[in-house]
């Protein structure tokens, strides 16, 4: 028998058999404006999100001011970007972080971030961070992932662009030091995703291989991808959110609105009420239609010693006579009384023994 796994971020359990947890992420799009990075907050908590999250990072601590070849984004969303310029444009001040994390607790929700180097883990524990996020792009960086969870705190690593080693590297890195909790998310890292890239059917095979609670970071347009995900055993969704995609923004183009984030959560939270348990038996729901269902009934009058036939008995609905599985048994046997057109048949109503045909 499996057991059921679970992590715990401040005091909410994440795991298959709890509801999603469904965390908003910022990134760049406050385009540099602390108000619109606050406004995005509340729009999240307003919108149903259980956490939202940071990144944290400079463009010195992930890059470096550098004009060569190597530095600049070929293809793509940010095609022809210096990356130094990119991250100076996306990062989220680290002088907002304070604010941004007090106002989303004084909402009711889980704040956390991606530390991008062990500086931003330190900084971050100052805050009082409840887990941390590992990027995709920094999954194959094991010394930060044993930096995070030397702290004690569980992680969520994403698994974009790795390869089974990678995750495993990665996955033994972070057990390795903490037995905090560990949450894998499968995630496709294009921007934005095909839904025909999502390969969701990844998400119970990381849940198998790693032994490990799993989601999904995607990156793909609108809800439908992360809803399916649910079905298929995703605990946790990881989605960017923008007050308006016309608003621009690093990551606008693969966000979601307020309102489509509000639908989100709501889509998550059904789909996952959806799945339920395995069932043998009708559910409450049902109850009131089962008799509906077709039972054996009198089309006919019938006297008393009467032969039952298929001309004086059919399975009809309602379902208040015998079952029709119990055609051929009747069929052939002889009425106990008489019948009126529209009687349920019940076993008092037949008589013992077959007559000849």
């Amino acid at each position: 028998m499996t057991t059921m796994k679970r992590v715990e971020i401040a005091g909410r359990a994440i795991g298959s058999d709890a509801p999603p947890f469904v965390i908003a992420e910022l990134s760049g799009n406050h385009n540099g404006d602390l108000g619109r990075a606050m406004r995005l907050v509340e729009a999240a908590a307003h919108a149903g999100a259980d956490a939202v999250k940071l990144q944290t990072y400079t463009a010195d601590t992930i890059t470096i001011d550098h004009d060569g070849p190597e530095f600049l984004i070929k293809g793509g969303l940010w095609d022809g970007r210096r990356l130094y310029d990119l991250y100076q444009e996306a990062h989220t001040p680290w002088e907002w972080h304070e604010a941004l994390f007090a106002r989303g607790r004084e909402l009711g929700m889980v704040v956390l971030s991606s530390p991008f180097d062990t500086t931003a883990v330190d900084f971050l524990e100052t805050l009082d961070a409840p887990a941390y996020k590992i990027a995709s792009f920094e999954i194959i960086d094991t010394p930060l992932i044993r930096h995070a969870a030397a702290t004690g705190k569980p992680l969520i690593i994403s698994t974009g662009m790795a390869r089974r080693d990678e995750i495993a590297d990665a996955v033994a890195a972070a057990r390795e030091t903490s037995d905090a909790g560990l949450v894998l998310l499968h995630c496709t890292s294009g921007y934005p995703t095909p839904p025909e890239d999502s390969n969701l059917r990844t998400i119970p095979d990381l849940a198998r291989t790693f032994d490990a609670v799993t989601g999904l970071s995607d990156h793909t347009p609108g809800i439908a991808v992360s809803m399916a995900a649910i079905a298929l055993g995703a605990a946790v969704i990881e989605k960017h959110v923008t007050l308006a995609r016309a608003d621009g923004g690093p990551d606008a183009a693969f966000s979601l609105e307020p309102d489509e984030l509000k639908a989100l959560v709501e889509g998550c939270r059904q789909a996952h009420a959806a799945l339920g348990s395995v069932r043998g038996d009708p559910s409450l729901s049902e109850a009131g239609n089962l008799v509906l269902r077709r039972s054996l009934y009198a089309v006919t009058d019938i006297g008393q010693g009467e032969v039952f036939s298929t001309a004086n008995v059919r399975s009809i609905r309602p379902g208040h006579g015998l079952a029709p599985k119990l055609l051929p048994d009747v069929l052939g046997r002889r009425a106990a009384t008489n019948l009126s057109r529209g009687t349920a048949l019940k076993p008092e109503h037949i008589k013992v023994g077959k007559s000849e045909r």
